[in-house]
């Protein structure tokens, strides 16, 4: 089974520049037909409410509807781009959202700038305790600089899953080299914490592209510190800027110079036992 950890889907393009056909480039539609193209079984589906789609977790999970059994809609709470951002009432508001949609995780963004010191505040423990609770997958963007609060946020949850975003953001774009190893040691020390091998488009530099082999050590990097507790992921349709979705596939599956029981766990095992997509439910639900 092959599991895509990391995709999004938008009613309209949200980033610059724009593109000729910007109503049906992010579709449900596209990311499915792009999946079954693929051999990929399910997809987890990020929500990010940015540009114009404000309700994009909502629109999400009625697009998982459309396509029984394919995708599992994760809801941006906490997210930079909400109105309550790091306001309180954080926890009341992953009640509702649990009333609301039933879901198995959440995806929560920082912003880039930040010390990562709510994940470990007041307001930060309530929400994240009430995830470790409810048996929810917490899928968070963070920047290397903000990787040590993580590690301590998953050593006092360590009933809690952690998915970090693309590669921990580690390469050209955060300025990041093997030589900061040490941003990530403490929170890969956690044996909750698991990195998506995804949106290497976006962390590489404006001179690197597919298939991105002066960004090696990247992949070596996470190897090193997340042994067994890596999983693959398209960023579909943002890699598109970058490569087909064939390509953010075999960037891993021919490139990654992957074992072949560890490549099974990377490309879907490892995202099947935590998504449960063995259990009888609807997709998402």
């Amino acid at each position: 089974m092959i599991v895509d950890a990391h995709c999004h889907i938008w009613n309209r393009w949200p980033y610059q520049p724009p593109v000729p056909d910007p109503e049906s480039r992010s579709r449900a539609e596209q990311l499915i037909w792009q999946m079954d193209q693929n051999g990929v079984d399910h997809a987890l589906v990020i929500a990010a409410a940015i540009g114009d789609n404000p309700a994009n977790a909502a629109d999400a999970f009625n697009a998982a509807d459309s396509f029984p059994g394919r995708l599992t809609v994760f809801p941006d709470l906490e997210c930079r781009w909400s109105p309550d951002y790091q306001r309180p009432g954080s926890k009341d508001r992953l009640r509702a959202a649990l009333d609301r949609w039933g879901m198995k995780g959440f995806t929560t963004y920082l912003t880039e700038d930040e010390d990562g010191s709510w994940l470990l505040g007041e307001e930060g423990d309530a929400f994240f305790t009430l995830a470790e609770t409810m048996s929810l997958v917490a899928s968070l963007s963070l920047m290397p600089h903000q990787l040590p609060a993580c590690g301590e946020l998953a050593r006092r949850h360590p009933g809690l899953p952690i998915l970090l975003h693309h590669h921990a953001f580690f390469g050209p774009r955060s300025g990041t080299t093997m030589a900061d190893r040490e941003l990530a040691e403490a929170v890969a020390a956690q044996l909750n914490v698991f990195v998506k091998l995804s949106g290497l488009g976006n962390v590489a530099g404006p001179e690197d592209d597919y298939r991105y082999s002066g960004l090696t050590w990247i992949k070596t990097l996470m190897r090193e510190l997340f042994p067994g507790r890596m999983v693959w992921g398209s960023d579909f349709p943002v890699s598109s800027r970058h490569m087909t979705y064939r390509q953010s596939l075999e960037v891993l599956r021919r490139h990654g110079h992957l074992a072949p029981a560890e490549a099974s766990g990377v490309l879907g095992g490892k995202m099947a036992r935590m998504l449960r997509l063995g259990e009888s439910c609807r997709a998402g639900r």
